[in-house]
């Protein structure tokens, strides 16, 4: 890169937001997971939707690949400039303000640098609630949310990301500005151009500033951890529950033993909060009411009268939710303990969600014996983080396990990524898991609006 386009992107963004040198730029070099590595020419961080726009066109005329990039917490390396001769990362961190709030439309207008739990608490502060929810909420972007179309433990009754957003400002692979920041909940003038760049995972423009959707605070919330024999008795009190409660039914996480015994190992002085059994199922209620809590409880009392669970423990404070859920949210954490996991983010259909877990599973220790299984996740929409523990000393390769899994997942009709995206980790999978119709219409859709294939290039396609 030439004197003079560094020197031009430097005025863009002023000093402080321009590093070349290669030692400050290495963060941004490298995904969450720390297994993919790039270089880049610069990493620009813009304050602006406007100097956005003029960064984009300067790498254009100079003919260098540009890498958007927000809290960097993806699980794909999306964000990642691997592979890349001539890139500029441009990282939308410094751009953090929080628009306008409208509690009364139940709407909010944030930069994409907005961080996810700062969003959250803007909510609160309203009166309002934004309902996405994840474990890297203190550091995960509204941009790379958006672009990742995260889904989180609400998907159950809020939807992922694509469900909770109004309107866009992208920034396109030319420079140029499409700007919907609409706040309407219904608009049926042409094509809804938003829904291109959701998942999009950077490829076909630059998210700078969304719309977003906020729903009535919440006054009620009840968090139960039932105790169960098996998978398949954990899916039983989910489908109850789900029946007795409707709509007030916000998260249904499962979780095997093995995922408690991993963590209690490093954790001994805390106790877990149920009844210990082969598997758990977390269900989270919640309404705008107050003083549903007696109502809820019954509900769940009634599971264990049922016989269907052996157990539940319920929340009666904030600390004993926080507590259950901490069991939750560090399995992944856990895994790394006990050595390197191949991991598996996939969904099927809910009824398949038992018959998925035993095969896949009798499949994995078949033919890796040495291995561990730690199946986990949203029951309610099917998503399962089927992760495969590889001891350190064996010398299994991941790909290996991935074909495996991913073979029996695509024979129950699912999906090889539900929620983390196909960045460049599962790039070369994609074709095998799409049509050559599918796939040929996201080419010439990328085509369309990235000609010179320079916005984000390497990743889903």
């Amino acid at each position: 890169m030439s004197r003079d386009t560094i020197e031009a992107l430097g005025d863009i963004v002023g000093h402080d937001g321009l590093i070349v040198d290669p030692a400050l730029m290495q963060p941004y070099l490298s995904d969450w997971r720390d297994r993919f590595h790039g270089r880049a020419l610069a990493v620009v961080r813009p304050r602006s939707t406007a100097e956005v726009a003029r960064v984009v066109e300067h790498c254009v005329a100079a003919g260098i690949a540009m890498v958007p990039q927000g809290g960097n917490t993806g699980l794909a390396a999306g964000a990642t400039p691997v592979g890349l001769e001539r890139a500029v990362v441009i990282n939308t961190s410094r751009m953090r303000a929080v628009r306008n709030i409208d509690a009364a439309a139940g709407t909010i207008a944030v930069e994409s640098g907005c961080v996810l739990s700062d969003v959250q608490a803007a909510a609160r502060q309203a009166g309002r609630y934004f309902p996405l929810s994840l474990a890297a909420e203190g550091s995960a972007q509204i941009g790379g949310l958006i672009s990742t179309n995260a889904g989180g433990t609400a998907v159950l009754r809020y939807g992922s990301m694509r469900a909770l957003v109004l309107g866009l400002e992208v920034v396109l692979p030319d420079g140029s500005v499409l700007n919907g920041m609409r706040t309407l909940r219904k608009d049926n003038a042409g094509f809804d151009w938003k829904q291109w760049f959701i998942g999009a995972e950077g490829t076909l423009g630059i998210v700078t500033a969304a719309v977003l959707r906020l729903f009535p605070a919440q006054h009620t919330i009840r968090t139960a951890l039932f105790s169960l024999p098996t998978i398949e008795d954990a899916m039983r009190a989910f489908a109850a529950v789900e029946s007795a409660l409707g709509e007030l039914l916000v998260a249904a996480e499962i979780i095997p033993d093995i995922a408690v015994e991993m963590r209690a190992r490093f954790h001994p002085s805390e106790a877990f909060p149920a009844p210990r059994d082969g598997w758990y199922l977390l269900a989270e209620a919640t309404s705008a009411l107050s003083g549903l809590e007696d109502q809820i409880d019954a509900v769940l009392l009634d599971i264990v009268e049922a016989g269907i669970a052996k157990g539940c423990t319920v929340a009666n404070n904030p600390a004993q939710r926080e507590a259950i859920w901490a069991w939750r949210e560090t399995i992944t954490e856990s895994e790394r303990r006990f050595g390197t996991s191949a991991k598996h983010d996939v969904s099927v259909p809910v009824s398949a969600v038992v018959p998925f877990v035993e095969e896949a599973g009798a499949a994995v220790a078949a033919a890796f014996p040495s291995t561990t299984v730690v199946a986990f996740g949203h029951a309610g929409d099917g998503n399962i983080h089927f992760n495969v523990v590889i001891p350190q000393q064996e010398s299994i390769a991941a790909e290996d396990v991935n074909v495996l899994v991913h073979r029996i997942v695509a024979a129950y009709g699912g999906s090889i990524t539900a929620e983390h995206g196909i960045g460049r980790y599962r790039r070369d999978e994609l074709p095998a898991h799409r049509s050559e119709a599918e796939m040929s219409a996201m080419r010439a859709l990328k085509q369309a609006l990235d000609p010179r294939g320079l916005m984000n290039p390497g990743a889903v396609l």
